[in-house]
């Protein structure tokens, strides 16, 4: 089995909520493959999206901002039907077997620590709508890994901060304000959403001020320049 040692990089994992009950496991698994294909398309990843085992899906990034950016793409891509929870990562990753996109190392196993802790907090109350979270990985020269200084990358705190506030407030929104929220975060224009609505472009402003899209879509656009 091949192995090949990587810089620091930005793993995201992510997986299906509630799958394991899903009606047609085949139709979730397609619908989530084509929106996997659809946002790799749309970001700038180092390895694209993809599924890697069940209702379990991976990729890699040159930064967490843009990472942090895929995973919000998606789940406005995959929503009402799917819902996710994502993990991101900073750190070294070792690919074991590219063919079948196998990775281990520090940063794969900080997004396993992050999604992990999305699925422990999703079941505290107040915590219901969160649904990312990051890690960076532990300095392996410390003498603790949660005592010591994380391997160069974004603050911790800060990110989460942001994530928790992003995650209510997109978690707090209806259906047809996440679809404009997704088509402002592609630069379509209230009016070009309204007519896809059937709304007015009055109604679409609204809702831009009232349920903080204009406040979400500025969020996300700083969390992607995160390096």
């Amino acid at each position: 089995m091949a192995r090949q040692s990587s810089p620091a990089r930005a793993t995201l994992l992510g997986d299906v909520i509630g799958s394991r009950v899903a009606s047609d496991r085949k139709a979730l698994h397609d619908q989530l493959s084509a929106a996997l294909d659809q946002v790799s398309t749309e970001v700038d990843a180092l390895d694209d999206l993809k599924v890697i085992a069940g209702d379990e899906f991976q990729a890699t990034f040159a930064t967490v901002g843009e990472a942090l950016y895929a995973a919000l793409l998606l789940r406005l891509r995959l929503d009402p039907d799917i819902d996710v929870r994502i993990g991101v990562g900073w750190g070294p990753v070792t690919v074991l077997d590219a063919a079948h996109s196998t990775q281990d190392g520090p940063g794969w196993w900080a997004a396993r620590a992050a999604i992990e802790w999305v699925e422990e907090r999703q079941g505290v109350v107040g915590f219901e709508r969160v649904r990312t979270a990051y890690r960076p990985a532990p300095d392996p020269d410390g003498p603790r890994a949660e005592q010591t200084p994380a391997v160069v990358g974004p603050s911790a705190a800060a990110v989460n901060a942001a994530l928790l506030c992003q995650d209510h407030l997109v978690g707090s929104m209806d259906q047809r304000s996440r679809f404009i929220l997704e088509g402002l975060m592609h630069g379509r224009t209230q009016t070009q959403l309204a007519q896809e609505l059937g709304l007015t472009r009055q109604a679409v402003n609204q809702r831009r001020k009232h349920d903080g899209l204009a406040i979400a879509v500025e969020a996300a656009r700083s969390l992607r320049s995160v390096q």
